[in-house]
């Protein structure tokens, strides 16, 4: 009886060494890895922040401004700026006519950090954009805590806005409509000389000859 069980139980001990064996040298075969680019690429679609157009210039979004809206963008400035003419400083200074102004100085001699002291320039409408957008990559240093707007159109919104208070200088015009419009432009008028020379009994260039194929352009000179 003793025998017969140490039987059993040395092949129930054989046959677990076998599967775990097995189970090793599996997961050697078959290890799935993370892979390095997760999900799947689907044709015509884009990845985020690659490619695409890049939005509306700074001049074309300032033209069409919303000053409305600029106004309640700075609700978020509010808090340490005041705009309004004769102005207390606060945490942040007074922004009674600062477009244009020299960066970093007057404000009635609010203590402006090193950072901007020395960025050196005015306050134009590009430079206020940029530091709106990120007050520490514009003046690295800088004693401003705002991480900034991410919204070029709210940037430009409160661009126009503070430009009424106090500085009331001209807003750019939009820019010109991109380059392949124009392409678009002069295709349509060569197609309409072609048309209008067809009208008038003349045969337009790369026409087939009557009655035989057309002509093979080869971008030789003959």
């Amino acid at each position: 009886m003793g025998d017969r069980f140490n039987t059993v139980a040395g092949w129930a001990l054989f046959a677990g060494i076998i599967a775990l064996g097995g189970a090793i040298v599996s997961s050697k075969y078959f290890h799935e890895a993370r892979p390095e680019k997760m999900g799947y690429a689907i044709e015509g679609v884009e990845a985020e922040g690659e490619g695409g157009a890049s939005g509306p210039s700074l001049n074309t979004l300032l033209a069409s401004a919303d000053v409305a809206a600029g106004e309640k963008v700075f609700a978020k400035c509010a808090a340490c700026h005041t705009a309004n003419q004769g102005g207390a400083n606060g945490i942040g200074p007074n922004l009674w006519a600062t477009v244009g102004e020299p960066i970093g100085q007057g404000k009635g001699g609010f203590a402006f950090s090193d950072a901007l002291k020395s960025k050196g320039g005015q306050w134009t409408f590009e430079n206020l954009d940029h530091w709106l957008k990120s007050p520490r990559e514009f003046a690295p240093g800088t004693k401003m805590t705002f991480a900034g707007l991410g919204n070029p159109a709210d940037r430009a919104n409160l661009i126009a806005w503070l430009n009424t208070q106090g500085s009331n200088l001209p807003l750019p015009a939009a820019d010109a409509a991109p380059a392949a419009a124009s392409a678009t432009a002069e295709e349509a008028a060569t197609n309409g000389t072609n048309a209008a020379e067809s009208v008038n009994g003349a045969a337009p260039a790369n026409a087939a000859p009557a009655g035989g194929p057309a002509a093979p352009t080869t971008g030789k000179s003959e």
